[in-house]
């Protein structure tokens, strides 16, 4: 039974990069979740990877978790579709993205076609791994702790997320998903405040009258 070996680049990190070794006859289901037993990402998000040519232009879609609208449009499921029945090139690409509420894209290549399985071993294997993978979720902790550490103190990962260092001052915890929780007690104060100010001019306006009928 024949074996792909394929590459597995995230796009935006080029030096972070895995090589699997899968059987033809197994799911992209399969390769989806080696890819991610490489990563060590929860891979139980909603995914998709799309035959590709060789400028990674998205063609036939293969979903995982689909949405309604994905399921109205008949696309096929990971778990149902074999890899050989996508692949007619020797060097076949897939565009992969991870979980579209907050996505990773990933650019699949077939390395080589191998004609052996090695006795003993369990596919799908990773056989190489290089570099980390970036942080599933990033929370504001987490940037802020790496811009602190970054000699500029740029704060990148903030930029990145359309934030800047005063933001972080307004996310007060972190929930199980990684999301940042709203603090309310500095705006709550400042509702406080101005109703404070409200009553200490209605005072000096008091003492002005009581001034001006003593002046009487």
């Amino acid at each position: 039974m024949a074996l792909y070996r394929f590459r597995v680049t995230f796009e935006d990190y080029d030096d972070v990069t895995r090589e699997i070794d899968i059987k033809s006859t197994q799911t992209f289901e399969d390769l989806h979740r080696a890819i991610h037993q490489s990563t060590g990402y929860n891979p139980e998000y909603s995914s998709s990877f799309y035959v590709s040519n060789d400028q990674w232009i998205k063609g036939e879609e293969v979903t995982y978790l689909p949405n309604q609208r994905r399921i109205d449009r008949g696309v096929a499921l990971m778990e149902k579709v074999k890899l050989s029945s996508r692949i007619d090139d020797p060097h076949q690409k897939f565009y992969y993205t991870f979980n579209f509420d907050r996505p990773f894209d990933f650019h699949i290549e077939l390395m080589k076609i191998i004609l052996d399985e090695t006795p003993g071993v369990t596919y799908p294997a990773i056989i190489k791994s290089v570099g980390d993978a970036p942080r599933q979720f990033v929370t504001v902790a987490d940037a802020a702790t790496a811009a602190t550490a970054d000699d500029g103190g740029d704060f990148d990962f903030l930029n990145e997320m359309g934030m800047n260092h005063d933001d972080t001052d307004d996310f007060s915890e972190v929930d199980e998903t990684g999301e940042a929780v709203t603090s309310h007690n500095e705006e709550e104060g400042e509702e406080e405040d101005e109703f404070g100010s409200e009553f200490a001019d209605d005072d000096n306006f008091e003492e002005d009258n009581k001034s001006s009928h003593d002046d009487y």
